[in-house]
This record gives C-alpha cells, structure tokens and sequence, in this order.
C-alpha cells in the first residue's frame, strides 16, 4: 500500500471534516475554511504518486477552440487512460516510467497520437488539438459512451449534448431542451400550455435546475414546448432522475445541471433564424484568439431569442383557438470566458428570461421574469493531480397572476449561491469534497376559496459540505458519498449518505444501484393538488404547520429516500437497453392547506375555548408524505443514419395528509415515448423525424355540486332571504376522477444546404400533434366548456450559421 497518496485523501476528507465542523458551530468562520483548502490544495505533498507520473490537460476542437467533452485519452497498448470531463479536461495518473504513444480517438475527428517520456514522478501537461476528419466513413459510431458505460455508475442520469435534441421534431425548427426532457424515462409531462415536468414521483419544485454553476428557478415557459435555455449554446445537459450523489443538494427528487459552452476562440461566427413561433440569433468570437502555442486566449457568446406567436397566430393559426395563442417570452444569455494558458479560466456570465400570458382563455393575465448573473472558475494547480472549481452566482424570480375570478396572487425569490470543489486523482479513483452556501429571500401573497389570505416572507441560509470517493476494484465501481446539510434559518441539521454502485458482469451486461438521503427547505406556492395552475411561485421555512395527525412537527424540512435498482445491456453493437426500478419515500412534504378557513389565532388555536377549530382548518400548511415507485425502460439504436429512442415507464405516486390519501395530479400510470430519425441523400441533407408520445389518464376532482353562499357581510342585520350571494363548487374527494388517454405525434422534415466550408442554410418544416386528437386541458367547471391541449399546427422556419 502506498502510504502518501493515502495520506493525501485523509488528510483532504479531515481538512472537510474539520471546515465543515467550523462552519455549522461558527458560520463567521467560513473564510477560514476557504483559507485552509487553499493552503491544503498548494502545499499538500508533491510526491502523492511515487515514482508514477502523471499526464493531465485538456483536449480542444482545433476548429473553434471549444472543449471536447467525453473522449478517451489513453496510452496505446497499455490499460491506462482516462476520460474527458464536460470541460475538456482528463488526468492520467499512476503511469509508470517508460516511453509512450498518447492517443485520443473520437467520431468525426483524426486520431491524435503523440510520443511522451515519463521520467519518474513527473507532471506533463498537454493541450491537445482534434482536427475534424475529411472523411466521413459511413457506418461507423465511434463515441466514449460504451467506455463511459463501463467507467462510471451512471444510475438514473441521462447526459443529453445538442446533437441527441437536434434529433427529436422540434416545434418551429428550434430544436429545445423542454422537447427532449419529455421523452427521458420517468419524466411526465403535463401539457402543450401551462405544462411542467415531473420527474418519478416529484413535483418542479423538487427538481433543482442549474445554469453553468447558478441556480435557475423556473426553467420552463408557459408554452410547454419550450425553456429559457438556447439549444445552441448547450455543451452538456445532466439530468440526474434520481439516487444523484453528494454533490448535490437541496432538492428531494431530481437534478438538471447545464453546462454552457464557451464562444467560438478562433473566428466570428453565429446563427440566426426565424419561424412561425418565433426567433433567434446566436453571436459569438474571440476576444483573444487561441493559438496553440500555449498563450492565453479569451472569448464571448451571446444568445437571443423571443416568441412573437400571439402575433403570428392571428394570420397563420386563426382556427388553432378562438380566443388566441397569447404567449410570449424573451430570453436573453451572455458568457465572456478568459483561459489561461494552462488550462485554468474565469466565465463571466449573466441572463434575463421574460414571460407574458395576456389574457389566458379570457380569464387570466399572468407574467414571470428571472434574471442574474455570476462567475465560476477551473484552476489547474501545477505538479499535482488534483482540480479546483467553485461557482459565485445570483439569480431571481417573480411572478404575478391575475384572474377574473381570484385575488392577484404574487411571488419573489431572490438569493445567492456560491461552492468551492477539490477534485484529487488517484488512478482510476477519485476523491471529490468540497461546500456550498445558498441564502435566498422569497415573498409570497395568495387568497385561497375560502377568501383567507396565506401571505409569507422569510430569509433562509443553507450550508453544506460534501465528499464523494469514486472506487475501481476489479469490475466493481463503488462510489460511497456524504452530505452535511445545514439550514441556518430552520435551526435544521440534516446528515445525507449516498451510495452509487456498478457491477460489469460482462462486456456487455452491467448491474448498478444507488440509495441516498435527500431534504429540501422550498416549497411551491401552487398545490399539488391543482391539476392546471400556471401560477408557479416559491415559499420557504413555513413556520405555521399544522400536525400530521396526532404526531408533533419535529422538523420543517421536506425529505425524501431513495433507492434505485437498474440493469444495462447491449444484445448488439449499437442497441443499448436501460431497466431501472426505483423508489422514493417522501417521509416529509410541505402543501399549501387548501382547507384553511380559520386564522391561527384565539379563540380558535386555544384547546379551551368553544371556538376551537382543528389544525387543518387554521394552519397555512399542512405536512403530508407519500412514496413514488415504478419500472423505467429505454432501448436507443443509433447506426449510420438511423436513430430510434424508445421509452416505456411504469409508475405510481401516492401522498396523504393523515385524513385523505390521493393521487397527485401529475400520477399517470403508463407513459410511452418513441422517437426516430433518418438522414437522407448522399450527403446526409435532408431528415426526416417523428415522436409518437402515449399517456394514460391524469388524476382530476370531480365536482359534486353547487350552493350559493352569503358571505353575511352586515352581520347578524343580513336578510339571508334577500341577499343575492355567490356560486360555489361542492367538490367530491380528492383526484377520484381520471381524464382521458393522452396520445399525439409530431412530425419533422429538414433540409440543409451547404453554402461555404462555414456556412450553411437550414429549412425546416413541422407539425404537432399531426392527426388532430383531441386532447382534453381542464373543463371549466362553472361553464362546462372543455379546453384541449393544442390541435394540428404546422410551422416553418429557417436556420442560418456563418
């Protein structure tokens, strides 16, 4: 056994350990910690890797400069090498002196071989260049997704790149996240309008969604066809379903974490397109031009794009929908990124996404807005093989609803989030730890049917740290995690385990698992029990709970257990199946209590007095739990110009109150997706796609009557007998009801034209929902009228990249 890199890897876990103890006892203490790691990181011993060398740096597209994120890098003829990471980088470790040959091999691109020497406990860094190949050879897939398969656990986690969202029909020729993210197992989707995803058994606002490092509150907009995210400027998307480990936090059900790329580091270039829907334009270029002679360089890209369809709908969609498609947004992404010649670099980044619903089915008026801005940084310390990230960001979020029938409802969270990451090589081990502080602020006004205001405001501060140790034994990878979660404002400590585990029992057969604990201090400002709800708001550290039945509150944070048990098979060389089974045991929910009709305060919270009314009639909360578990299987067969994607997820979710038990809206029992596409012509020109999307019926409360109801305003002096008061809805018991099977198919045709080695022209033709089903949104309870989902519409658009 090697004595120092063991010590290494204490002492990093102690030097955690003793941070972290500072913290939660003395939160003034934090700079002390960042002190202490940076003196760790710079003076921890240089001989970690005796007599071994170590061979680290980045692989870049020689083309625009732009990182190729995972590719092998490995030395010919022997077992040794390493993946990239979504920044470019890879660390060799543990190589024995001795001359070798460097390669890197990946689709599209020359292989790169370079002779290197190691000369005992030697650091060599490298930039390495890929030239795109001259040749397409037909029929080959070379990817390092087979590797990756085998060197990672990858359990509930789909990586998603530009090129799998370009292959699903995109909606007006824009190719989005939004349209992808509905076919993912275990990810449902509630509508056209309105539509939000929930991923196994959780609702949005358990699903923590972060843009290169900074926390993104609401992704989606109020079309359901689209986010706030521009597919070009995309490097990576991981969407963690589930059993995510301990580098992230603060969430009880799921993790999409998005990677932006940097801007083109050789030549001015962009896109711009329009279509029916709306537009978009794409510019980025150097600010400093890389060479690869090892100086610096410096780049920019920003990203603009809008909906105008509340115009156009007026002159290409009149028999859509009478009462008009009023949806409108603007997004708007900047990134300036300064890279040093080793590799380290700063990203300066910021944004502002707009939301506008104009009078929604002539009821409501509804608007969001999101901004912010930040940096995060890659440091690349000389002589030994670890890495250093962290992330300083702010972002905010409010929205505003007004409806013909309620009082306005209004929400605003602001906050910061900053984190500081050590990563350690160690052969193919790797050690992880590092902390994060988020605080955030949020304000939130609502009436609820029973005219009683629920109104908060509150600050809230969460400190964590984490460590994560990546083990290779033979065809084991265990990757055991923990998590410190502190939530300052709650007086809240929670402790969270996590375990991921990977068993290659052949080539092509794996086994893998992963459990973990999970806690989250937000909450929605919309019931899970509303089945359509634009409103999407955000509240957190509710203070007036009411009982889970006859037990006392013992803490305010929502939690969630885990466990996840998957299979991974490859019967032929480009046919993958993925089964995953899981679990999730809510043991702690927080909703907004529909019921409330009493204030919480005396007579009627005094146990005493003839007024005392129950917890669940005065309480602005109530504490719920529930359990989600279902069966998730996708098969992807991609071969030369084929592509086809299938997916079939099973599922149940369940929650109650310790009075009634229910179905969430969002419970839909059996959900199929299938997506294909295939390129025509000999150069690959034109393609043609399709998405055919299956789901039974969503859960709805029936109404079982009407009454008029006189609200008494002069007392005991009304005349019941004359007053005139106001219709109300007598429902029956929660979510009894189920809607109709949703089924609908998309369709798309794409045509490019090559115009230049940098230019081309794209065209693009498509339809949803292609044979016009009719899809049921929400019945008007009052009117009876039936609101579907979007009907057949055609779009068309053009793309153009210089």
């Amino acid at each position: 056994m090697q004595i120092e890199p063991f010590f290494t890897i204490f002492a990093a876990f102690f030097n955690f350990i003793y941070g972290l103890f500072i913290i939660i006892m003395k939160p003034q203490r934090l700079y002390l910690f960042l002190f202490a790691s940076i003196l760790f990181l710079f003076f921890s011993p240089r001989n970690s890797i005796a007599q071994e060398g170590v061979i680290r740096g980045f692989v870049y597209e020689k083309e625009t400069g732009e990182p190729i994120i995972f590719t092998n890098v490995y030395l010919y003829k022997t077992s040794i090498g390493a993946a990239t990471d979504v920044n470019g980088y890879f660390a060799i470790t543990r190589i024995p002196k001795g001359t070798y040959t460097l390669m890197v091999t990946y689709m599209g691109y020359d292989t790169l071989r370079m002779p290197v020497s190691i000369a005992g406990s030697e650091v060599l860094n490298k930039k390495l260049y890929l030239k795109a190949s001259a040749v397409n050879i037909q029929g080959v897939n070379i990817t390092s997704t087979k590797t990756e398969n085998k060197t990672e656990t990858r359990t509930s986690v789909v990586k998603i790149t530009p090129k799998e969202v370009k292959q699903i029909p995109s909606i007006g020729g824009q190719p989005d996240l939004a349209q992808y993210l509905q076919v993912l197992p275990g990810v449902i989707f509630t509508g056209d309008q309105g539509g939000q995803l929930y991923i196994r058994g959780g609702s949005p606002i358990q699903n923590k969604v972060l843009l290169d490092g900074m926390v993104i509150y609401n992704p989606f907009h109020s079309i359901g066809l689209f986010s706030v995210f521009e597919t070009d400027i995309i490097r990576n998307a991981n969407i963690y379903t589930g059993g995510f480990n301990a580098e992230y936090g603060g969430r009880i059900s799921s993790v999409m974490d998005i990677t932006t790329r940097d801007g083109n580091k050789k030549r001015i270039s962009g896109k711009v397109g329009g279509n029916t829907f709306g537009a978009n334009m794409l510019l980025e270029g150097p600010l400093k031009k890389q060479s690869e002679a090892g100086e610096g360089s410096s780049s920019f890209i920003f990203s603009f794009k809008n909906s105008y369809l509340e115009q156009s709908a007026k002159t290409f969609y009149k028999d859509v929908d009478t009462t008009g498609l009023p949806f409108n947004y603007t997004d708007i992404y900047g990134k300036i990124s300064l890279n040093a010649s080793n590799g380290s670099k700063v990203n300066f980044f910021g944004f502002n996404f707009d939301d506008k619903v104009n009078n929604y089915k002539n009821l409501s008026d509804f608007h969001w807005k999101s901004s912010g801005g930040g940096m995060n940084f890659i440091l690349v310390p000389g002589n030994t093989p670890m890495l250093l990230e962290g992330v300083v960001a702010y972002s905010k979020y409010g929205i505003t609803m007004s409806e013909s029938d309620q009082l306005p409802r209004h929400s605003d969270i602001n906050g910061f989030n900053l984190g500081l990451g050590f990563t350690y090589f160690s052969g193919k081990n790797e050690t992880k730890y590092g902390i994060e502080i988020q605080g955030f602020s949020t304000n939130y006004e609502f009436t609820n049917e029973a005219n009683s205001v629920i109104q908060q405001e509150q600050n809230t501060t969460e400190i964590c740290g984490y460590v994560k140790y990546k083990y290779v034994k033979g065809k084991f990878l265990i990757e055991p995690g923990f998590r410190l979660q502190w939530y300052a404002s709650l007086s809240n400590f929670s402790p969270e385990p996590r375990l991921s585990v990977k068993y290659n029992v052949a080539e092509k057969f794996r086994i893998k698992f992963a459990s973990g604990i999970y806690s989250q201090n937000l909450l929605s400002a919309n019931s899970d029990r509303d089945v359509v709800n634009l409103f999407y708001g955000f509240l957190s550290g509710p203070e007036d709970l009411g009982k889970f039945k006859s037990k006392s509150v013992k803490h305010k944070l929502q939690k969630a257990n885990h466990v996840i048990l998957g299979f991974e098979y490859e019967p032929f060389s480009n046919l993958t199946l993925n089964l995953e089974g899981y679990y999730k045991y809510f043991s702690q929910l927080t909703n907004i209590n529909r019921n409330k009709i009493f204030n919480d305060d005396f007579p009627y919270n005094d146990e005493k007095s003839i007024y005392y009314v129950p917890e669940y009639l005065r309480k602005d909360f109530i504490i719920e739990k529930g359990d989600a578990e279902g069966i998730d299987l996708s098969a992807k067969y991609e071969y030369n110009r084929l592509y086809i994607w299938s997916v079939y997820s099973y599922a149940f979710v369940h929650r109650t109150d310790g009075r009634n038990s229910y179905a969430p809206h969002y419970d839909r029992r059996h959900n199929v997706n299938l997506v294909t596409s295939y390129q025509i012509g000999s150069n690959r020109s034109w393609e043609i796609s399709l998405r055919w999307n299956f789901g039974s019926g969503f859960p709805f409360t029936q109404t079982q009557g009407y009454y008029e109801m006189i609200d008494f305003s002069d007392g005991i002096s009304t005349d019941y007998t004359t007053e005139n008061g106001t219709m109300k809805l007598q429902y029956a018991d929660i979510n009894l009801g189920r809607l109709p099977y949703y089924h609908r198919l998309d369709g798309n045709i794409k045509k490019i034209f090559e115009l230049s080695k940098y230019s081309k022209l794209e065209f693009n033709l498509g339809a949803t929902n292609i044979y016009d089903r009719k899809n049921v949104f929400y019945v008007n309870r009052i009117t009876g009228e039936r609101v579907d989902q979007l009907p057949f519409m055609w779009s068309f658009g053009f793309n153009l990249s210089f």
